[in-house]
This record gives structure tokens, C-alpha cells and sequence, in this order.
């Protein structure tokens, strides 16, 4: 009978496997116990590597945080902008699909969400952050000036822009802080997003 080569387990890595696999671990640990609610230690354990070996990788704890942070930025980016692209049917859809998916995120990881708006100490201000949220609101920016007259100011482009996601983050945290008693039905939020829309680019 053949014997079958066993695969090597899966804390053994490759250089450069082992960021993104404490990466993600720590992103799990996020969403279980809060952004200061663990250790590098434990993050470790859990990634099964020695206490060390996230060293070799991030200068310190808050490093990893942040990576956390950044990834879940460019997550919600990439959704977002192929959300806007693949929306159909009236010219506000785009901005109502960008809406929709915010609060997905939200919901989805509403660990990594509560990451990313500098909840954790040693965030304001870092300038990879700055950068990667820029590029987020930039995708809202590109489906406001797509659909405002052409001409349009920046300025008006970045004001509404802003409105749109002063609405959604509130209503995004409202949700899953569970500080409203709304019903809410799927086909509900998709009629409260496009509502949003039409009252910030209509007025």
C-alpha cells in the first residue's frame, strides 16, 4: 500500500506567512475580545509559534493592532468599490449600494470597525492610517462627483461626500452598539439607504 507524504503542520511557515497569519489571528482575537482585550503572548499561543516569533515581524504590540486596522480599511475599501461598481438600476444606486455595505462591514466585524476609528490608544493621527482611510472615502468621493453635474466643486464634492458618511458611520455604530429599537428588515435598510441618498445629493 502507498504511504502518503503527510503535509507539514501548519505552524511551520514560510518567510512572510507568519505576518499574515498573526495577522488574521489577531483580527479573530479583535473580534472576540476587543482590541485591548488580549496579549501578544496570547496572540501567539493562538497562532502556535513561540512568545518571539511576532518580533521578527512587528516592532511591538500596537504595530500588529494597526496592521489589523489597516487591513480591515482595505477590506472594507475592496468592498465598497466593487459594491458601487456592480449596482444597477437608478443613478443613485451606486451610492445606495456604497451605504449598504458600510453597514455589513460593520456588522460583520464590528471589532476591526471599532479598530479602525482609532479606539485603541496610540492610533490619532498615524499617517498609514490617515492614508488608508483616505483612500477609503475616495471611493464615495468618485460616486458623488459621478453623479453631480460636471463642474462640480471639490469642495462640494468633499462636503457631500461627508454628509453621506456621517449618516451611515451613525447609523453603522447605532447597530452594532444595539442603541436603536428599529425592526429592521433587510429590504427596510435598503430603502433607508437610498432615502439617505436622495437627501444628500438632492438638495
Amino acid at each position: 500500500m502507498e504511504q502518503v507524504e503527510k503535509s507539514p503542520p501548519r505552524t511551520q511557515y514560510h518567510h512572510g506567512d507568519l505576518r499574515a497569519h498573526l495577522v488574521e489571528t489577531v483580527r479573530i482575537l479583535v473580534e472576540e475580545k476587543g482590541a485591548d482585550g488580549f496579549s501578544i503572548s496570547e496572540a501567539a499561543r493562538r497562532a502556535g509559534v513561540s512568545s518571539a516569533a511576532p518580533y521578527k515581524h512587528f516592532a511591538d504590540r500596537g504595530e500588529i493592532v494597526r496592521a489589523v486596522a489597516l487591513a480591515g480599511i482595505d477590506r472594507m475599501r475592496d468592498q465598497m468599490d466593487s459594491a458601487a461598481r456592480s449596482a444597477k438600476g437608478e443613478p443613485l444606486a451606486p451610492i445606495t449600494a456604497l451605504g449598504l455595505c458600510y453597514a455589513q462591514f460593520a456588522r460583520t466585524e464590528p471589532g476591526v470597525f471599532r479598530l479602525m476609528f482609532g479606539l485603541t490608544k496610540g492610533h490619532g493621527g498615524h499617517p498609514e492610517l490617515r492614508a488608508h482611510g483616505d483612500a477609503c472615502f475616495d471611493v464615495v468621493k468618485r460616486e458623488v462627483r459621478r453623479y453631480m453635474p460636471r463642474g462640480t466643486p471639490e469642495h462640494e464634492i468633499e462636503r457631500r461626500g461627508y454628509m453621506l458618511h456621517m449618516f451611515v458611520h451613525g447609523h453603522a455604530f447605532l447597530e452594532i452598539d444595539g442603541k436603536h429599537d428599529l425592526e429592521m428588515s433587510a429590504d427596510q435598510e435598503v430603502m433607508l439607504m437610498a432615502d439617505i441618498a436622495r437627501r444628500v445629493m438632492q438638495d
